[in-house]
């Protein structure tokens, strides 16, 4: 039931918001929008090249990444502290940067022990309005290039745009998470009383600090906003986070709200809605195929436990109010998007249930994060058309203009990254125990590895939580990864979009390939599937695949080292 029930709110959701959203992009500034960007010395109505959007994008991230470091390594005597919270050691607070400037959110911290109020308000959440507010920004750039529009828009008032309705849909939902028991306070953390003494570390204890906070703000912007991370470490598996079956649900739904209400989005702005139907079929079969995987793994018996406990589902690490399903389908949803959240530890989940998540962020547009999954969906689409061409003998056209060779290698550029930066952490990581720290020697610890950089390239933010990542290493090989896969795979299809924009439109006749049929639909889903399979099936079949087998045979269940 909650499997329909997302999917059905959700794609119920993104067909009105879709439709909203290619209005408010296509349409000029509004007085008031003007205004407010005319206080800042921008003039609204003033459009750009490729190059000069892909500069302001950077310059103001820049700015951002080097304003939310400051307010990490001093926040400590910043106000909005009543917990005196320390500063962040500096190759942390530069991991932390890295990872919110794009919107990626993976957190090498303890939410609620590492950061102050400020911190969490500021370099946080605000951050958490604005990344996926660029990411969605980028997007319609690009796409008014691939309708011939050589000026690619207003850079400053496509996120001001895009902010005002992530900052909107968000208010909504912290309204219906605080009324479902999420903390929304400005107090201190607050005192409890335990109904029984217990003993740590020799000493009694009757009392338990329970740290809360504007929190419901917090959690609705890192839903809606796919950004992940979370006000406490554990994330939504926290009450506090996550209290009821219904903020449970509403969470869910809002990790992919925006990222399908833009590919419908998507095709009412191209003037091409058939197009819009192809990509969200595609998206969705992936989808629905990745989301059965992990509901049918994690409802297999746990094989680390064989004799030790009861036959039934894999609970480890899970909530039992929630049950395997509903954390299942969550982490297949929030890696299916850059989200990144989780409602159960993903490190728990039986090998081929883990499998799952790294497959969603290996395709990284499986719905994808707020505008970067759906540019990514393009460069598949860009490729498809390349060699739908030369497998008809006709030169490749998309929407009339000739895709050549400028735009095939800046293609096949941010296609080869991926696995050029992945698989070649994750080799170094291995190949250095001493300096990372890994902390399981077998096929699990293999596992853990490329995840994290898996994590950090998608954009994603979920993490084997086995893996002691709050190092120098760890930090500083995670946040070169994360500005790696965050930009340039923006501003190479901006680029792209460009170059497109600049060349005569064709007619389209009887032989032009159309990218709006069944037939493309398949062929899209084929060259997806065969070019990253390609790329990281070695890697997975020495990992999950291997633990799998491992655990699967009787006799040789120590051999992957602990869990």
């Amino acid at each position: 039931m909650d499997i329909f029930l997302t999917y059905f709110c959700a794609i119920g959701l993104a067909l009105p918001l879709g439709a909203l959203i290619a209005r408010i992009f296509a349409a000029p500034a509004s007085r008031f929008t003007a205004g407010f960007l005319r206080l800042s010395g921008i003039h609204a109505a003033q459009t750009m090249t490729w190059k000069q959007y892909g500069a302001a994008l950077l310059g103001t991230n820049l700015l951002l990444g080097l304003a939310a470091y400051l307010i990490y390594v001093f926040q400590g005597a910043l106000p909005l502290n009543p917990d005196g919270i320390a500063n962040l050691r500096w190759d942390t607070a530069l991991h932390t940067a890295a990872s919110f400037i794009t919107n990626t959110n993976q957190q090498h911290y303890s939410g609620q022990n590492g950061l102050s109020y400020l911190s969490q308000l500021v370099g946080i959440t605000a951050l958490q309005i604005v990344t996926p507010a660029v990411g969605m920004a980028a997007l319609f750039a690009v796409l008014r290039g691939l309708r011939g529009e050589t000026n690619v828009g207003n850079y400053y008032l496509d996120v001001t745009r895009g902010a005002a309705l992530l900052t909107a849909a968000s208010a909504v939902l912290a309204v219906l998470l605080t009324w479902q028991g999420v903390p929304s306070t400005f107090d201190g953390a607050k005192t409890a009383q335990l109904l029984q003494p217990v003993t740590v570390e020799g000493q009694t204890v009757t009392t338990q600090t329970i740290p809360v906070g504007p929190v419901a703000a917090m959690v609705a912007i890192k839903q809606m906003g796919t950004n992940g991370g979370g006000w406490y470490g554990p994330n939504s598996t926290v009450p506090l986070e996550n209290p009821t079956p219904l903020a449970n649900l509403l969470q869910m739904i809002s990790i992919i709200l925006f990222p399908i209400a833009l590919v419908v989005a998507t095709g009412l702005f191209l003037r091409r809605p058939r197009f819009g139907v192809v990509l969200v079929t595609v998206m969705s079969l992936l989808s629905a195929g990745l989301t059965l995987g992990a509901v049918l793994a994690e409802r297999q018996p746990n094989a680390a436990l064989t004799g030790l406990a009861a036959l039934g589902p894999n609970m480890e690490g899970k909530e039992v109010r929630f049950g395997t399903d509903a954390s299942a389908l969550w982490g297949a949803i929030t890696t299916q998007t850059s989200s990144g959240s989780v409602n159960a530890m993903l490190d728990s989940f039986t090998p081929l249930g883990g499998l799952v998540p790294q497959l969603g962020m290996f395709l990284n547009d499986v719905y994808g994060g707020i505008g970067v999954g759906l540019i990514n969906m393009l460069v598949f689409v860009i490729l498809t058309v390349f060699i739908a061409g030369l497998m008809v003998g006709r030169t490749p056209e998309l929407f009339g203009r000739k895709i050549e060779a400028r735009e095939i290698k800046v293609a096949s550029l941010i296609i080869l990254l991926q696995p050029l930066v992945v698989l070649g952490c994750t080799a170094a990581a291995l190949a250095l125990p001493s300096v990372t720290g890994n902390s399981n020697p077998g096929f699990h610890g293999l596992s853990q590895v490329l995840y994290e950089y898996n994590s950090a390239f998608a954009n994603n933010g979920s993490g084997f939580e086995g893996l002691g990542d709050n190092t120098p290493w760890w930090n500083v090989t995670c946040a070169v990864v994360l500005i790696l896969a965050r930009f340039l795979p923006i501003l190479g299809p901006l680029a792209i979009a460009g170059f497109l924009a600049a060349k005569k439109a064709a007619p389209e006749t009887s032989g032009t390939l159309r990218v709006d049929t069944p037939v493309f639909a398949g062929m899209l889903l084929s060259v997806m599937l065969l070019l990253q399979l390609l790329n990281f099936a070695p890697a997975l079949v020495l990992g999950p695949v291997a633990e799998h087998l491992t655990l699967s045979a009787p006799s040789s269940t120590t051999q992957d080292g602990p869990r």
